[in-house]
């Protein structure tokens, strides 16, 4: 358990002003004030970032950039649909930025980045593909069953980041003790030949 939030707690730390936006308009907050609370997370997260002289993660600026922009259009075009479509441009925004060969690396802890680099770099990509399809999905349901649009919204998007974090999450630790067990077992052989 502890390593899976170990996986979970920058990925959160990143996506925090999303979070953030997303907890305010469930509790019915005016969308002027859930995006100037977003805006304001994200800045105080590069700002924390810069202060301890880490370097800024690309889905922080990304989610810091994507919370200014289209929160400011959102409160300045009062329109509903660019608000339903607006999920969309996120999704494939994020799709993009996750093509990055590698991204996912820094979620994992040392040993585990050893011996899982090419597994959680398909991961990565898989993450985009996932992203990439509900914008998709949003599209669809924004434009086509706009009834239907809250719910989806509120229960579909979260409901697939968490089945891929637990299918990702059991497929890298299996993949990793195994690799690691199959060394240990390598060592043992090696050493009782030397004996």
């Amino acid at each position: 358990m502890s390593s899976l939030l170990y996986a979970i707690r920058p990925l959160a730390w990143d996506f925090l002003p999303t979070i953030v936006f997303a907890v305010l308009t469930a509790m019915h907050v005016e969308v002027t004030l859930a995006t100037a609370a977003a805006i304001g997370v994200g800045v105080l997260e590069v700002l924390v970032v810069r202060a301890l002289g880490r370097p800024i993660a690309h889905l922080q600026w990304a989610g810091l950039a994507l919370a200014a922009v289209f929160g400011a259009a959102s409160i300045l075009t009062h329109d509903p649909r660019f608000i339903m479509a607006k999920p969309t441009i996120i999704y494939f925004a994020i799709a993009v930025v996750m093509l990055k060969r590698g991204w996912m690396l820094r979620y994992m802890p040392e040993i585990a980045r050893r011996h899982g680099e090419p597994l959680m770099i398909r991961w990565g990509y898989a993450w985009a593909g996932l992203m990439a399809l509900t914008g998709i999905a949003n599209a669809v349901i924004a434009l086509w069953f706009t009834a239907q649009w809250p719910a989806f919204i509120a229960l579909v998007p979260l409901s697939t980041k968490l089945a891929m974090i637990a299918a990702q999450y059991a497929s890298v630790r299996h993949f990793v003790r195994g690799k690691i067990n199959a060394e240990r077992r390598a060592e043992q052989a090696a050493a009782a030949l030397a004996a």
